[in-house]
């Protein structure tokens, strides 16, 4: 079936006059992409995260939208000469309700939840591992397979900073060692660093849904709670957290943001066995030397 995509660019002020409007006319099914709402969120998420790509800043600055989706065809034409008319009508009374600019584009149905798997492929990393969506069967060779189904959590492997730890574990994990991942995501460096030979690992991550998928996935790849620990928490804040985390690991995962590193700059060195590793990531080019400053500072060698 063909869907009609219709975009109304609009301002804050102008969303209490459009979404009435198009419901008036019986049309309920809409997305709101709201400028303040924009701000509000990056205020929130603020540690989380290092820039925001200015072409995307640029764009919904002074910007307010609304999208929803007709049907292509006689009726949905129809309606949208309704919400035409309806528009022009609003120009006129509501001046200050932004451009009110209308844009149409022809899309065909499709599988939304499933439709992003098409780019996600096995991945070789190192000379040993091979990271293996859960849906796809490949023949691995001499490597290690690492099925995986992120779910809604970060790591899939094919990021950048993903697969510099896993380069990194692919060098270190020789058999044996005890880790601990900060941030787990979907769970794949400490399943990885399990896979590899490490004998014990414990994942955290503060959001519910890393906690829920890391488990699913250390099922996918035959792994059990004996081995692998996973827990919900920041180690920051959290006494009981830290306290079930211990001390005396091999290796300290974190592939975060240069925030969150440098604020575990501190905490770390105690976490590490007498010539453990901490391997970090996620740090943008510009700030590579004030995270190195402040893992120094922290008593860690870089």
């Amino acid at each position: 079936m063909k869907w009609l995509e219709l975009k109304i660019d609009t301002c804050h002020e102008g969303l209490s006059e459009v979404e009435p409007l198009l419901s008036s006319l019986g049309i309920d099914g809409i997305i709101v992409d709201d400028e303040t709402e924009f701000q509000d969120f990056l205020e929130e998420t603020r540690p989380h995260w290092d820039y925001v790509d200015e072409d995307l800043l640029r764009e919904k600055q002074g910007k307010s939208r609304v999208t929803f989706y007709l049907e292509s065809g006689e009726e949905g034409f129809a309606k949208l000469g309704e919400v035409r008319l309806a528009l022009a009508g609003l120009k006129e009374r509501c001046p200050d309700c932004g451009p009110l600019l209308l844009s149409l584009e022809d899309v065909e149905a499709a599988d939304w939840e499933n439709g992003w798997k098409q780019y996600y492929k096995p991945i070789e990393i190192g000379s040993r591992l091979l990271v293996i969506p859960a849906w796809e069967s490949v023949p691995h060779g001499d490597r290690v397979p690492l099925r995986l189904d992120p779910g809604l959590a970060f790591g899939t492997g094919s990021h950048a900073t993903t697969r510099l730890c896993l380069a990194a574990l692919d060098q270190r994990i020789r058999g044996g060692e005890t880790v601990l991942d900060l941030g787990c995501g979907s769970g794949i460096l400490s399943i990885a660093a399990l896979l590899l030979g490490a004998k014990s690992a414990f994942a955290c991550d503060i959001d519910d849904k890393a906690v829920d998928v890391t488990r699913e996935n250390a099922a996918l790849n035959g792994i059990s709670g004996d081995s692998l620990t996973v827990r919900t928490g920041d180690i920051l804040t959290d006494a009981a957290l830290r306290a079930a985390i211990g001390t005396g690991y091999d290796l300290v995962l974190a592939n975060i943001v240069a925030d969150v590193i440098i604020a575990l700059a501190g905490s770390v060195r105690p976490l590490l066995r007498e010539g453990g590793t901490f391997i970090c990531s996620g740090i943008i080019d510009d700030r590579a030397e004030e995270v190195a400053a402040g893992l120094r500072g922290g008593g860690l060698g870089v």
